[in-house]
């Protein structure tokens, strides 16, 4: 009978999830007390502190807890690995990206993707596009593959950007210097 509970209450916290968060957290607090490790709740739970309240202190902790439980569970890497970004827990980011990519299942070009955000957000932009190009290689539709190709061409235009402001600072420099 508890089983068929916590089911019910977890089907009700997925049918409720994003429209109504207040069914969605009541029921998923019961079925958590029913099943505290619940792996769909815990799931569940991490989205709704890191997708609809932004306190990805709270998600990571429950992220926590859901590999302390099954580390192999695929869908869990691609959002943990977006809110240790957002929360700039870079390295932590990084380590568990690498450790991702070895699990079965997982969506590698979503991975890889990510791995271009972060290596972006670390200014570290040759290595990011080499990440985004494995992403938009190993992608499975055209969407995807799309928005990969926005994401190449907006570094690219960062890069090129960086690049005119250097030389521009070298002109005004070598400019002053022969004024001088």
């Amino acid at each position: 009978m508890e089983t068929n509970t916590h089911n019910i209450y977890l089907f009700k916290a997925f049918d409720a999830y994003s429209y109504s968060l207040e069914e969605t957290m009541e029921a998923l607090n019961y079925a958590l007390s029913y099943d505290p490790e619940n792996t769909e709740a815990l799931y569940l739970m991490a989205q709704v502190y890191a997708f609809q309240l932004k306190d990805y202190e709270t998600a990571k902790a429950y992220f926590e807890k859901l590999m302390g439980i099954d580390v192999k569970m695929p869908k869990i890497y691609p959002n943990y690995i977006w809110v240790l970004m957002r929360n700039e827990d870079y390295p932590q980011a990084q380590r568990l990206l690498e450790f991702a990519l070895t699990v079965k299942g997982t969506d590698k070009p979503l991975l890889r993707l990510l791995q271009g955000q972060l290596l972006e957000s670390q200014n570290v932009l040759k290595a990011s596009l080499a990440a985004f190009e494995m992403a938009k290689d190993e992608g499975g539709n055209s969407d995807f593959i799309n928005y990969v190709k926005g994401e190449i061409e907006r570094v690219k235009d960062k890069r090129s950007s960086r690049k005119e402001k250097k030389k521009n600072k070298k002109k005004k420099k070598s400019s002053s210097k022969k004024k001088k």
